[in-house]
């Protein structure tokens, strides 16, 4: 029965992506951007930086470059302060008003204290076990949330065979989704300058219960002390935010020029 829930809820979420693709209108008018965790969930940590900070910063700057630059977008964003949302939460505010894009925002961490660089996910079922571990990590704060095995249908974050029923759907969005990211790496390893690991794959639920093109964009290592300082400076997260709003606006361009 727990299984036959999650199915459930997967078919509804395909019919759902397939009406909307149905239907495009080709404009970008609305973005919902999520700065990941907060709250009572910090996320990884640095030596002396949380990611939620982190996170919440470069979501804020980003979305002023947008408000700034582009006026006739409507930015939403799932949280402007220090709160905790639960997972599922996130997502809904995206569904509910309609958003076109989902940016979601973290900062990424590693045993190997050496690794660096940016990474944009997209949904889908990661092909090498350390992105399996980065959306892992990620869903790891369903556990935080009251009642979260009736929230998620019973979906265990430690679980893989969970993860085996993303198999079951395939985001309608993931063309979309794919150009995007690309942009956002594009933008990070030509314009930022940081060492970009590429957009990957991964099941995080986050972006499989969006209703639209989803990102889940790892802005560097809390785990590399060089990286760290660069990800809590403010020089380095206007230029992050800089990033993903060129991706942006690139993408909005793009999109809107579909006949």
């Amino acid at each position: 029965m727990k299984k036959l829930g999650i199915i459930a809820a997967l078919t509804a979420i395909t019919l759902l992506n397939s009406a909307s693709a149905s239907l495009p209108d080709f404009k970008v008018d609305t973005v919902v951007i999520d700065a990941g965790h907060g709250g009572k969930d910090s996320g990884t940590l640095g030596k002396s930086t949380k990611e939620k900070d982190v996170a919440l910063k470069i979501a804020l700057k980003v979305g002023k470059y947008i408000e700034q630059n582009l006026p006739g977008v409507k930015v939403i964003y799932t949280r402007k302060d220090d709160r905790y949302l639960e997972l599922n939460e996130r997502a809904a505010v995206a569904n509910r008003n309609k958003a076109d894009l989902f940016i979601c925002i973290h900062a990424n961490a590693n045993q190997n204290v050496n690794a660096f660089g940016t990474e944009t996910y997209v949904m889908g079922l990661a092909k090498e076990q350390k992105n399996f571990e980065v959306a892992k990590r990620e869903n790891d704060v369903i556990l935080l949330d009251e009642n979260y095995k009736e929230h998620y249908e019973n979906f265990d974050p430690e679980s893989p065979e969970s993860y085996i029923l993303f198999s079951l759907t395939q985001s309608a969005f993931q063309e979309s989704s794919l150009s995007f990211a690309n942009k956002v790496e594009s933008q990070f390893k030509n314009r930022v300058g940081r060492t970009s690991r590429g957009v990957k794959q991964g099941p995080f639920w986050v972006l499989w219960s969006t209703a639209m093109p989803s990102v889940l964009i790892e802005t560097g290592f809390l785990s590399n002390a060089n990286e760290e300082k660069y990800l809590a400076s403010e020089q380095g997260q206007d230029l992050l935010a800089s990033g993903i709003y060129r991706a942006f606006k690139e993408y909005k361009t793009e999109v809107e020029a579909v006949k």
